[in-house]
Formats: structure tokens, C-alpha cells, sequence
């Protein structure tokens, strides 16, 4: 079992597998990601996210609880057992009380509803690489602006 996060260089950038049975959803989530400079690998179900992690290099999950082979919570789980430290964030339409416990106990990052609000993704995602990986900062979803926006620190000061 890996106790550590996977390696990440300053000058590459992130990758995020995403993991989700409708198709759309996982197109819309690739392009917000790539626009934003994400590196992407998707997956349509738990036991195809479970084999991308076990060859590629992946810096965070976010995966569908709903989901064919395996549950996100299941694939989670099992991802762990090789990645103790990768973090994952879980996507679900029906966020009882008893999913966020289960998803707590399993280590998940965070549990967000569904259908996602883009900026609630961005700002999730954000938060758990910079707790995860030490070399960027947290900030809002404006740290990764749209294509041909600029980003607040490039902003000239008023």
C-alpha cells in the first residue's frame, strides 16, 4: 500500500480521473477540467476507474456513487487499498446522511450532489489537491480561469 500521494512536478499539470456512467457527464466534466489545464482519464464505470489508477499516474478521483461493476464507494475503496493517500470526491444525486457517513469513513475528500455545479467541482477539486499536494494554493475556481480569461493574479491592481 502507497502512503504517500503520487509524485506531481510543479511544471505538469494535474490529473483527474473521472468516473461517471452517463456520458455527458463525463464529457462536460473532461472539458471544464481541460480547459482549465486538468490532464483527464475517464472511466464509465467503478471497475474501469479501478483499472486506470492501477496504470496510470492519477492525482485525484472524482467518481459517480451510481454506477455499474462497482459502486463509486466500492471503487474507492478498492483504489485505496493500493493509494491509501489519493484523494477522491464523490458525485451523487441522493446524498442521505448514511451515503456521507459511509463516504467519510471510506476517506472520501468530499461528497458533492448532483447534478454538479461547475464551480462547486472547481473549488472542491482546488481545495483537495492543495491539501494533498503541497505545492499549489487553494483558491477559488478563478485560479483556473476559462480559455482566453484572465486569471486574478494576472489582473493589473486598481
Amino acid at each position: 500500500m502507497v502512503l504517500t500521494p503520487p509524485q506531481h512536478h510543479q511544471d505538469e499539470p494535474f490529473s483527474i480521473l473521472i468516473a461517471d456512467d452517463d456520458a455527458g457527464n463525463r464529457k462536460s466534466l473532461r472539458q471544464l477540467l481541460e480547459e482549465r489545464g486538468f490532464r483527464t482519464h475517464v472511466a464509465a464505470d467503478g471497475g474501469e476507474a479501478v483499472e486506470i489508477v492501477q496504470v496510470q499516474t492519477v492525482h485525484l478521483v472524482l467518481i459517480d456513487m451510481h454506477m455499474p461493476r462497482l459502486t463509486g464507494l466500492e471503487a474507492v475503496q478498492l483504489i485505496q487499498q493500493a493509494h491509501a493517500l489519493l484523494p477522491a470526491i464523490l458525485m451523487t444525486a441522493d446524498a442521505t446522511r448514511e451515503l456521507i457517513r459511509q463516504a467519510f469513513q471510506a476517506q472520501v475528500y468530499s461528497v458533492i450532489p448532483k447534478p454538479v455545479n461547475p464551480n462547486i467541482v472547481l473549488h472542491t477539486l482546488t481545495r483537495a489537491l492543495a491539501q494533498f499536494y503541497k505545492d499549489i494554493k487553494a483558491g477559488p475556481p478563478s485560479a483556473f480561469p476559462h480559455p482566453g480569461e484572465t486569471a486574478d493574479a494576472d489582473r493589473p491592481a486598481q
